[in-house]
């Protein structure tokens, strides 16, 4: 029982991870200036950017005015998850 109570307890903080990046070392990441002008120039506004793990991520604003949460490659600058507010 006890078992079963410490799994439902973990289960739901699955649902809320982030995104899973893949590892590079620190020197081949893309800098963040240059994620941060390319999402401005797209028409971002960018409230936060953070390192999560191996991914930059940022809480902002695109180009329509919703509301999202992008997860990007650190190397690549792909886009690896994204939650866009609908």
């Amino acid at each position: 029982m006890k078992l079963l109570l410490a799994l439902l307890t973990v289960l739901p903080l699955q649902a809320f991870a982030g995104a899973d990046c893949k590892v590079y070392p620190k020197e081949e990441w893309a800098s963040e200036a240059t994620l941060k002008q390319t999402l401005s120039e797209e028409g971002y506004i960018i409230k936060k950017f953070k390192v999560d793990g191996n991914c930059y991520e940022i809480y902002g604003r695109n180009k329509q005015g919703k509301k999202v949460e992008i997860y990007f490659d650190t190397k690549t600058l792909a886009i690896v998850k994204a939650e866009i507010e609908k």
